[in-house]
């Protein structure tokens, strides 16, 4: 195991049948698991969307609990705000090399019928995903979506794979990450993806605007409370695409927005005014620093770089499906001839669509 700090690490995956059929989280693990040196042991994890068809219209929690306090509150404040349709362990197998492992439960759950008659059933599942994470010590919401979950902990990804049995699950989106922690603490919670409702967020790189953006996120009802910058990318999505409406092309402009040198230089009068508005608008949404990341809902996923592309990003397509991930050999470890394979430039969105636009 390597001991120095190396801020170029960090190792990102994501696999999309843009048809929605389902394959095996085998192919994530593997293509992961190439690239098993940009991570140290402190981190890694996955997210499958299609995964739970027979409860897809279901929020579903994955929550990890610190001790059994922490769950007893958390179950009494899901029962007094959801109706509780199943609930169990995340299955697991016993990994060795783990340690500290926290109580992983997950939960399948309806909103009641005031909830459901109103448009803010996405609204209040995040209000409750974040009142359990601030105000119930011990307990961490770390997925919460519908038919879709989030498996991460502290270990190597063949290790967490293994511990979470990702491979006996299907799904029609893959993402995986390996970890090598920089300026945040490797524990189960800070490990990758970060997820609040359909949305995972997979991050090589450092997030320098984390205060900026932290306390901009603030003002719209997110909370950070997992101790890590990426967290910030996560809730960001959310609010630019779900509650703003922007295409997925715009909020590349806005998170990695071209520098104001740039866009004085831009020859179209209104495409200038268009970006010098985004950055007078969303300027606190910038997000700086070197950074390539994977974002996932249950229709797209979508591949970004910093806007100078200081990590590395790759993308490949083959039939109806689509490739991104930080080394080439890590694609070809499960496409062995791709049709196509690119490198994206600096601040461009590469995006995958699920073609009838339904999960």
């Amino acid at each position: 195991m390597r001991e120095e700090k190396d801020i170029s690490g960090c190792g990102i995956v994501g696999i999309m049948n843009e048809e929605g059929e389902a394959f095996s989280g085998e192919d994530a693990v593997v293509a992961i698991c190439n690239m098993m040196e940009r991570g140290n042991g402190l981190g890694a994890g996955f997210a499958g969307y299609g995964i739970y068809p027979e409860l897809k219209n279901y929020w579903c929690f994955h929550i990890m609990y610190q001790d059994e306090g922490g769950k007893v509150a958390a179950e009494e404040y899901l029962k007094r705000h959801f109706m509780l349709r199943h609930h169990e362990p995340i299955p697991t197998n016993r990994v060795r090399a783990l340690h500290s492992i926290p109580f992983l439960f997950r939960y399948f759950l309806e909103t009641h019928d005031e909830i459901k008659h109103i448009d803010g059933a996405e609204e209040f599942v995040i209000d409750c995903a974040m009142e359990i994470n601030r105000h119930i010590q011990g307990a961490f919401v770390f997925s919460s979506g519908k038919n879709m979950g989030v498996f991460k902990g502290v270990g190597n990804p063949d290790q967490i794979a293994h511990f979470y049995q990702i491979p006996e699950y299907k799904g029609y989106i893959w993402t995986a990450h390996n970890r090598f922690p920089t300026n945040s603490p490797g524990w189960w919670g800070g490990a990758h993806p970060f997820g609040i409702l359909d949305w995972s967020v997979i991050h090589n790189g450092e997030i320098s605007s984390y205060g900026i953006n932290r306390r901009y996120l603030e003002n719209f009802g997110y909370y950070c409370s997992l101790f890590t910058d990426t967290e910030v990318m996560a809730y960001l999505f959310d609010l630019l695409v779900r509650r703003h409406g922007l295409e997925f092309e715009v909020v590349g402009k806005i998170l990695a927005a071209p520098f104001w040198s740039q866009i004085e230089r831009v020859e179209n009068k209104e495409e200038r005014g268009f970006l010098r508005s985004l950055r007078t608008i969303y300027g606190a949404a910038l997000v700086n620093g070197p950074f390539a990341v994977v974002v996932a809902n249950s229709t797209h996923m979508v591949g970004l770089n910093d806007r100078i592309k200081l990590r590395p990003l790759v993308a490949a397509r083959k039939g109806s499906f689509l490739y991104i991930s930080s080394e080439e050999a890590a694609i070809r470890e499960v496409c062995k001839d791709p049709e196509t394979v690119w490198m994206p430039k600096a601040g461009e969105a590469t995006i995958g669509r699920l073609r009838d636009g339904q999960a």
